[in-house]
């Protein structure tokens, strides 16, 4: 899907970013480098070149590389190389025009400089303050304002990312596996098979695309409050399976930015899972089956499984008021057919029909009352209750049941766009969703990065007598902004994961002291 880029979907698609592991570099005769380093190089070169133009107006570079001196409370004793992360004003303040676009490489660069949370990421992702391999061979894949995607990059610590994604302001950035050796080295190894990921968080990609067959509200990258209300279904279902039947405890829900949602499962447990396991999970997840133009869609046994059961539940709710009401999906006749299809009795199909037609307009609340009206008078003297009452339920998961895109989930080589990061097309903020609000969630209310800044702004002009800062009370920028609860969630999940790491850490060394 267009938030998450697979191997094989990157915009320089060279044979090395398709096939993994990589073959070893073979040695050059004439002391050239291979093409596509030279390709990788020149793609930087270029990056460098716009970053310093842009920068050049509005920034002194040299401003762009010094350490900040704030500290993360809740974080306190990180590591000497990690104890800078959290951006503050910088010295000369960005002035960025009135007329300044989401996609301006100054904007971009003021928002890695000042907004994003690189110390948080990287404690996410390194499992630990102190750097570890869990980071150091974590594969980055960047792609630059000028449209190159480079891949295999990797960092040993948060401060080393952040000064590149300030040398190279890419216009965003996703987070693949942890490889057996840093990606950087991969071809010095004699063996191509030594090089291989070994870890990745389990992860779900939930898109709006998908339910273009269903929602009547929009289609294809519009989205309203009313079809989100899949995604919050999804999330819903989701979430409980993954807590609930398989344990999972650190499940963090982002805004892709525009139309979708993505889950980032980081128990120690989920990372460790095989390309099998993890085609296991999804599989057991998914339900919803077949193309636009396919026929039923759900096919499950009898008993439902406690899953199915649970999840019917939590749906029934949301099916009669955002399907029947906000989406009306039978409202036209063409529609009705498609329901009349789903259903196991003819004669009940031609006695419904024959209603419809009479009544043209008929919502799809009513239609879908009509169903049990018409059959408690006997319309039919074949129909199977059992069998009526099935259908309606597998009904019900079609127009209400996560339609997950699978692929993403299956291999722990696929890259996913990382939380925080600015999408392109909307310049929304990719920001974690609290699920104990998730009702409340408003992807059309999240902050654009232009809308981020002028809100430092503001409250630096408000701000200029306060008395906080004349005694020194140092106030970091996103908590200037409406960013700031996103963040403060965002390290609440992350000092429950340290915490929990810390716990398996510990039992992992009493273990092995105990063996002689």
């Amino acid at each position: 899907m267009p938030h998450s880029i697979s191997p094989g979907d990157s915009p320089t698609s060279s044979q090395e970013d398709i096939v993994l592991p990589d073959a070893p570099a073979q040695p050059s005769s004439d002391g050239k480098q291979d093409s596509d380093s030279d390709e990788s190089d020149g793609a930087v070169a270029r990056a460098e070149e716009t970053t310093k133009s842009t920068a050049k107006t509005e920034i002194k570079l040299q401003d762009l590389f010094k350490d900040d001196d704030d500290s993360d409370e809740e974080f306190p004793g990180s590591a000497a190389t990690d104890s800078k992360m959290e951006s503050s004003p910088p010295a000369t303040p960005v002035q960025l025009p009135p007329s300044a676009k989401y996609s301006d490489p100054e904007v971009m660069l003021a928002f890695y400089q000042r907004l994003f949370p690189f110390r948080l990421l990287f404690q996410w992702l390194n499992h630990s303050m102190k750097p570890s391999n869990d980071f150091g061979h974590r594969e980055f894949a960047f792609t630059l304002q000028n449209d190159a995607y480079l891949r295999y990059q990797s960092f040993p610590t948060a401060e080393l990312l952040r000064k590149d994604i300030l040398r190279l302001n890419p216009s965003r950035f996703e987070i693949g596996p942890v490889y057996t050796t840093n990606p950087r080295d991969r071809k010095t190894l004699r063996k191509s098979t030594a090089f291989r990921p070994i870890a990745k968080e389990l992860v779900f990609d939930i898109d709006l695309t998908d339910y273009d067959e269903i929602r009547t509200c929009c289609d294809k990258a519009n989205i309203c409050h009313k079809c989100w209300s899949f995604v919050t279904m999804a999330i819903k279902i989701v979430d409980a399976a993954l807590r609930e039947d398989f344990g999972f405890c650190h499940i963090m829900w982002v805004y892709s930015g525009r139309r979708g949602a993505h889950a980032w499962i980081s128990d120690k447990r989920a990372r460790d899972m095989d390309d099998g396991k993890r085609r296991a999970i999804a599989g057991y997840l998914e339900v919803i089956k077949g193309g636009a133009q396919s026929g039923k869609k759900v096919n499950v046994k009898r008993p439902l499984h406690p899953h199915l059961a649970r999840s019917l539940d939590i749906l029934k709710d949301h099916f009669q008021s955002d399907i029947l009401e906000d989406q009306d999906p039978w409202a036209m006749p063409e529609k009705s057919e498609r329901l009349l299809q789903l259903l196991p009795d003819k004669a009940l199909n031609d006695a419904l029909r024959k209603k419809w037609e009479s009544a043209l307009g008929r919502s799809s609340t009513s239609k879908w009352a009509d169903i049990d009206a018409l059959a408690k008078t006997g319309a039919s003297k074949t129909l199977d209750g059992k069998a009526l009452l099935e259908a309606k339920q597998d009904i019900v998961l079609e127009y209400t049941y996560p339609r997950l895109d699978v692929e993403v989930s299956k291999k722990q080589i696929h890259l996913l766009k990382s939380p925080f990061v600015v999408h392109p097309g909307t310049g929304r903020v990719c920001v974690p969703i609290d699920t104990k609000r998730l009702e409340k969630f408003d992807p059309l209310g999240v902050a654009t990065v232009t809308e981020l800044l002028g809100e430092i702004d503001a409250w630096d002009a408000a701000s200029i007598k306060d008395d906080d800062e004349a005694e020194g009370k140092k106030i970091q920028d996103y908590e200037k902004t409406s960013l700031k609860p996103y963040v403060e969630y965002f390290k609440s999940y992350v000092a429950d994961l340290l915490r929990d790491e810390r716990g398996v850490k510990r039992e992992r060394e009493e273990g092995d002291a105990m063996e002689f």
